[in-house]
């Protein structure tokens, strides 16, 4: 029976000598206290390895996870702002998450002080997050939130939402109280509870009705142009047109006095025969008129034979 207690007492003192040595990692600081007093902070990032000790109880190693962590916050029920009467508008729903961390061995002091753990952390940053998000929905236009928009300006939207419920001097509170650094709050989605689902739908078909009607009006004013700019385009080519066949006609009306001023010229009985004949054949074209002439007319020359062929009248 002694030997066994003996034995006991041995493995009991190699056990208790074994809590003077801790091992620091790389991802974790390890807060180390002397019957609840600290000690010393080893930072993981540059202290990292073997430590040695007190046995427990004398000292004692709370290690704190330097990582970035994250948590969900509880839907957020918020009512929004109507710009145009000023007064509230619909219910809205909003579901978000938090990121923080801890970022130096002085800020884990203080964590530990105020906070020690994780589930901590969010049970007293949570209902702050919460409440400061709650009151920036309430100062927004239910349109702001819902309107649908390009990519760009959502992630303008979110990042604005993002610099408010960061801003006021909370991410300096939190890192001096705390000793916890919120790196992010992220908006996940929006959400609207039954009540409000139907007049939230009536509210995007009315903007989405109203986006297709502008779509609509630039369509006819776009068609609108290109057909006044054809309209114009035909007018300009009837009219380059018309004054091409001006000109050509001009040129061959010239080429023609020319080439008939030349026959003239040659033979001057022959042209008086032309002349002769083309006024006869104005005067017979297209109507129906009675022509009483003198057979002595100098047009029955064209009757009585060809030029040079043509007796002198009698006298």
């Amino acid at each position: 029976m002694k030997r066994v207690l003996q034995i006991a007492a041995a493995v009991a003192v190699v056990l208790w000598l074994r809590t003077a040595f801790y091992a620091v990692d790389y991802a974790e600081f390890a807060y180390v206290t002397q019957f609840g007093e600290r000690v010393a902070v080893h930072d993981g990032e540059t202290a990292a390895g073997l430590k040695v000790k007190a046995p427990w109880p004398v000292h004692s190693v709370v290690r704190i996870d330097r990582r970035v962590q994250s948590f969900d916050l509880p839907a957020v029920e918020s009512l929004t702002r109507d710009p145009v009467t000023k007064t509230v508008d619909k219910t809205l729903a909003v579901d978000a998450f938090v990121t923080w961390r801890i970022p130096s061995a002085e800020a884990a002091e203080q964590f530990v002080k105020a906070i020690r753990t994780p589930e901590q952390a969010r049970k007293t940053l949570g209902p702050q997050v919460s409440g400061r998000l709650a009151a920036l929905v309430s100062t927004m236009p239910l349109d702001d939130l819902i309107s649908v928009a390009d990519a760009a300006t959502i992630d303008a939207r979110a990042e604005k939402v993002r610099a408010q419920l960061l801003g006021d001097g909370f991410r300096e509170r939190a890192l001096a109280e705390y000793g916890v650094e919120v790196i992010d709050v992220r908006v996940r989605r929006f959400s609207y509870p039954e009540a409000v689902r139907a007049s939230i739908a009536d509210r995007i078909r009315s903007e989405r009705a109203k986006k297709a009607a502008d779509y609509e009006s630039e369509g006819r004013q776009r068609a609108a142009k290109i057909t006044t700019d054809a309209y114009a385009t035909a007018k300009t080519t009837e009219d380059d047109a018309a004054a091409q066949k001006t000109r050509i006609e001009g040129e061959a009306k010239a080429e023609a006095a020319r080439v008939r001023g030349a026959a003239y010229a040659q033979d001057r009985e022959f042209g008086q025969f032309l002349d002769k004949l083309q006024a006869f054949q104005v005067m017979v074209a297209d109507t129906r008129d009675v022509l009483l002439l003198s057979t002595r007319h100098p047009l029955f020359d064209l009757l009585r034979g060809p030029p040079g062929a043509v007796a002198p009248p009698k006298q």
